[in-house]
Parts: C-alpha cells; sequence; structure tokens
C-alpha cells in the first residue's frame, strides 16, 4: 500500500490535530524556560540601569569632594590691556594695575649669506649659554654646517633653550639670515653668550657675548645682532613688580593675570566670591541621587491590581546599595555649625525619600559660611568621598553589580542548555507519535477496506441466493 503523506486522511481520524495539540502541551515546558531566560535578561538590563544611576551620584559626589569646587571668584577688569581669570580659593578684592612694559624674548641675528646650504667651515662646536647659568654645547663633526644644517641642529635640541630659522630678507645677493630666538621670554631665559670652537668661519659669524656678560674669552662682540629680551614691569597696587613672563600665576594667590599691552592708565580689577560653581555641584549631586530613587522605585515596583513584578522586584541589591548611600549621607559631622544636609538647606521628602533642597537657605549659608560648607562636603572625610566610597562597592569592576550581573548570564547559559535539551526531547516525542500516528492511518484504512470487501461480497452471496 502506497505511503499516506498526510496523517488521517486514510483513516479520516483527526491525527494532525492531536498530534499538534500534544505539541502545543509539550511547548508549555519551553515557554516556562523561556520565561525564565527572558526575566533573566530584564534583571541584567535592569542592573546595567541601576549601575548607571549609581554611577551618576558618584561622579556628582565626586565633583562635591574636589577643591576646586568651591572658593571660585568672579573677576573684571576695567580695560583689556590686562586678563584675569580666577583659579581658585583667591580672596575678593579690589586691585589697580599699571604696566610700563611687558615681557619679551631676545632675538639673535646673523648677518646675511649667500647660500642656505653651503657649508660655513668645517667641524667645529658651538656652546649655548643662558644668562641663567645653563649651557648646551652642539658638536658639528662630520655634520652640515651650512645655515641649514645649523638651524636644523639647533631646533633638534629642545633643551638648548633656543630655536632657529633662516629668514630670506628679500636681497638679491645675500638673501639667507638664521635667527634665533629665545624659547621663553624674559631676561634670563636669554643668550648670554655663543662660543664657537674650531671652524674659525663659523666663529667669526656666530659668536656672540651679550653686554651683561664678561668677555674673558676675547670673544667677538657683535657678531650677532641682538634684540634684547626684557621682563615685565607691573605696578599692582602701589608695589612695582618685575616678570620674566606676561602671564602672572603667583603674584596674587588664586589669580592669573595676563598682560596684554602697556598701560599707563591705572586698570581697575574686581574680585568677588562666586558661589555659582558651588550650589550647581550641590544641586546636580541632589538631582543624580533623586534619579536613582526614581531608577530603584520603577525597577523594583509590584503592581498589586495586575500582579505583574519589575525586574528586579524583591532583589535585595537594590535596597543595600540605598540604604548604603543613605548612610553616608546622613552622618553628621561632629564640629562646626554645619553638621548636617539640614543645616545646610537640604532636607528629606518623606513621601519619597528624595532630597529637597531650600534655595534661600542653601544661598545664604554659602554667603556668610563657605568654609563650612566646603569642610562638610570637601575633603577626604566630608560627604562627597564618602558617598563615592559606598558607591564605589557597587559600581566598580568585581563589584556587587557586575557580580550580581555575571551571575544573572551564567543561569541565562544553562536555561539556554536547558531550552535546547527539551527541545530537542520534545521533538523526539512528537516524531516517535507521528510514526505511530502513521501506523494507526495506515492500520485503521486497511480494516476499512477489508469491512468494505466483506460487505460487498455478502452482499453478493445474499443476491445469488435470493436468484435461486
Amino acid at each position: 500500500m502506497a505511503t499516506i503523506s498526510s496523517i488521517g486522511v486514510g483513516s479520516q481520524l483527526p491525527l494532525n490535530t492531536l498530534l499538534d495539540n500534544l505539541r502545543k502541551v509539550e511547548n508549555v515546558q519551553l515557554e516556562l524556560i523561556q520565561a525564565k531566560i527572558d526575566a533573566n535578561t530584564n534583571r541584567i538590563s535592569a542592573y546595567g540601569k541601576l549601575k548607571s544611576a549609581i554611577t551618576n551620584v558618584q561622579s556628582t559626589a565626586e565633583t562635591l569632594s574636589k577643591a576646586q569646587t568651591y572658593g571660585a571668584v568672579k573677576t573684571n577688569a576695567s580695560s583689556d590691556a590686562a586678563t584675569v581669570k580666577g583659579i581658585s580659593h583667591a580672596s575678593p578684592g579690589h586691585y589697580e594695575l599699571t604696566i610700563d612694559h611687558l615681557a619679551s624674548a631676545q632675538t639673535l641675528t646673523m648677518t646675511a649669506q649667500s647660500s642656505r646650504t653651503d657649508a660655513l667651515g668645517n667641524d667645529g662646536t658651538i656652546t649655548i649659554t643662558l644668562a641663567n647659568g645653563k649651557e648646551h654645547t652642539l658638536d658639528l663633526s662630520g655634520q652640515d654646517t651650512s645655515l641649514q644644517g645649523i638651524m636644523k641642529a639647533i631646533n633638534a635640541s629642545p633643551d638648548i633653550g633656543v630655536t632657529a630659522t633662516i629668514i630670506n630678507n628679500g636681497n638679491t645677493t645675500n638673501p639667507y639670515q638664521l635667527q634665533l630666538n629665545a624659547r621663553d621670554t624674559g631676561e634670563q631665559s636669554a643668550v648670554s653668550k655663543i662660543r664657537v670652537q674650531g671652524n674659525e668661519t663659523l666663529e667669526n659669524l656666530l659668536s656672540f657675548t651679550s653686554e651683561n656678560s664678561t668677555n674673558d674669552d676675547n670673544a667677538p662682540l657683535g657678531a650677532l645682532s641682538e634684540k634684547a629680551a626684557t621682563d615685565a614691569q607691573f605696578t599692582l597696587n602701589g608695589i612695582t613688580i618685575h616678570s620674566a613672563k606676561n602671564v602672572l600665576k603667583n603674584t596674587v594667590d588664586g589669580l592669573e593675570i595676563t598682560l596684554n599691552k602697556v598701560s599707563a592708565d591705572p586698570i581697575l580689577i574686581n574680585v568677588e566670591r562666586d558661589n555659582d560653581v558651588t550650589t550647581k555641584a550641590i544641586q546636580d549631586f541632589v538631582s543624580a541621587y533623586n534619579a536613582l530613587n526614581d531608577t530603584a522605585r520603577n525597577l523594583t515596583a509590584y503592581n498589586v491590581e495586575q500582579k505583574t513584578a519589575s525586574a528586579l522586584t524583591g532583589d535585595s541589591i537594590v535596597r543595600r546599595a540605598q540604604n548604603s548611600l543613605r548612610k553616608a549621607i546622613d552622618q553628621n559631622v561632629d564640629q562646626g555649625q554645619l553638621r548636617s544636609l539640614n543645616s545646610i538647606g537640604i532636607s528629606t521628602d518623606p513621601k519619597t525619600g528624595n532630597l529637597v533642597i531650600n534655595s534661600e537657605r542653601l544661598n545664604a549659608v554659602l554667603a556668610e559660611k563657605p568654609a563650612e560648607v566646603e569642610s562638610f562636603f570637601g575633603g577626604a572625610t566630608g560627604l562627597g568621598a564618602r558617598v563615592h566610597k559606598a558607591a564605589d562597592e557597587y559600581v566598580k569592576s568585581d563589584g556587587f553589580i557586575d557580580n550580581a550581573q555575571a551571575g544573572a548570564e551564567r543561569t541565562n547559559k544553562t536555561l539556554d542548555k536547558q531550552y535546547l535539551a527539551t527541545e530537542d526531547r520534545i521533538e523526539g516525542k512528537i516524531e516517535i507519535l507521528r510514526k505511530q500516528f502513521q501506523q494507526l492511518d495506515v492500520m485503521v484504512n486497511q480494516m476499512e477496506g477489508i469491512s468494505s470487501y466483506l460487505t460487498q461480497q455478502l452482499s453478493m452471496l445474499g443476491n445469488t441466493k435470493s436468484g435461486q
């Protein structure tokens, strides 16, 4: 008998439907495993959201712990002849500045030459001495002694204190001039002496002794023309000051003053406290902490009406993280007038646990007690450092959250294997049933054929008897 391609055709029994229903029953096991995989995947994603929220709290806490978050100042100058920038912890005050002259760098220029590539004698050494006593020697033995070669040798030695370039002056006969420029401004960074030995040609062109140096070697004076270096000279609140640089970082504590141009007219500089940086740091911390609370609520919420849980409902890691951070925040300071967040103007909403800023109180405390605010939040033992440390236990590599994620990922790998094994087992079972149903279909079909044959034979036998 031919093979029946669709079971139940021969027997007219609903064997395909029965087999599909049996598969659905077996697949319930797969659905349960997949539900566990999905829940675990959601848990892994939720851990990532929790870690991100705690990391934001840690980042803002770190800002609170840093000294530059406090003592910021606003500055302004009455003229563009000077630029003033507050660095940190500058004392508020008023300054009057006049600028007599700016600091400049020395420039030395060689007499013009006809070629930039022709050798200027052979070999020799060049010793360059700065006014500050630093000395550097270049050995030209077997080296290029042309203008170009000397320029490259000097520029290849950054410690020498000068840079070299070749200027084309446009002259048709002798257009090339070697120029040496001090790397830094100020008289002490200038070249005081250049001594050439072992190369008479180069000695006559490059030797130099400044007017302020002793000419103990009888070196030629003026072989190089000089634009002398100068120190800046200015008067600040009646005090005459000299500086090798035009950017003054140590003249007034906490201020950086840049001298831009000479000004005989007094430049008025005003410095006042700027609490905006500190205020923003506190606001950012409060916002990050409240965002963490919102994230924690969403990740652990349970819908009573729908009886549905969130990804981390019942997971202790969320509660432990919140408790650790809250403990670090609520720890009071042992001394000073500002001992708690409440004393600074930050309270806790009893319904949500979120922090609430009383801006009026905070601004008043920052204006009246800036040093105590810094002591409360900043430094190695302040609130910022405590919160940073507490958060680190959860967000660091191999911390609590990473370990929880790793555990969930391992569980998913086990569930994936279980799913595949169960799927294979179900397919095997269904295949066995399919073959059994096919055999049943064939058997029923055969029995129906025999039944039909017997019925036909009996009918014919009856007809024969009735005809006799």
